[in-house]
């Protein structure tokens, strides 16, 4: 990958959803879903789904900051979950589904506590805003089924009941940050 590229790796509950999101936009290089945060090595998405892990379902992000921004991908990450429930996402409960924003360099930490309060501050939840903002340590890659899920099942029964109308209210909102626009 070229010098010009940047991760990040950020939680907003089933990371289906979240990769279907960040997928489409511009100058987004490669999302994969995965676990970070935790204390279990390696762990399988069974031991993450019981929550002994400490791990939480995130995407990693390779991004370039030359089309789109950290503070870009933040403003659609505060957009397309509520950070304001803890531990849940919709049906989803456990510390495995938490709202998070584990950063990469303290830079990305820096943007990422001015976004959250910024947003926190903005009105956007009428609740206050839960997300942890965590320094980055290891990133363990999720299976191979898990990756793509939502291009690759597109029929399936979760992605049309809840990714389909999650992707399409993200590509009715940010239609100018698209891909295919």
């Amino acid at each position: 990958m070229s010098a010009k590229f940047e991760t990040t790796t950020l939680g907003t509950g089933c990371f289906w959803c979240t990769e279907a999101i960040f997928q489409d936009l511009k100058g987004v290089e490669r999302v994969v879903s995965g676990y970070s945060g935790g204390t279990v090595e390696n762990p399988t998405y069974q031991q993450v789904c019981s929550g002994t892990t400490g791990q939480a379902e995130v995407v990693q992000i390779t991004f370039d900051p030359q089309i789109i921004s950290l503070a870009e991908l933040l403003y659609v990450f505060w957009r397309t979950h509520d950070p304001t429930t803890l531990n849940r996402q919709g049906a989803d409960v456990g510390t495995q589904y938490r709202s998070a924003i584990f950063y990469h360099t303290e830079e990305q930490k820096i943007i990422a506590e001015k976004s959250k309060k910024e947003t926190d501050a903005s009105g956007l939840w009428p609740d206050p805003i839960v997300t942890e903002i965590t320094p980055f340590d290891k990133f363990y890659e999720a299976e191979d089924y898990h990756q793509n899920f939502y291009r690759l099942n597109p029929h399936q029964p979760y992605c049309r009941s809840v990714i389909d109308p999650k992707v399409r209210k993200f590509r009715k909102s940010f239609q100018d940050k698209l891909i295919n626009n």
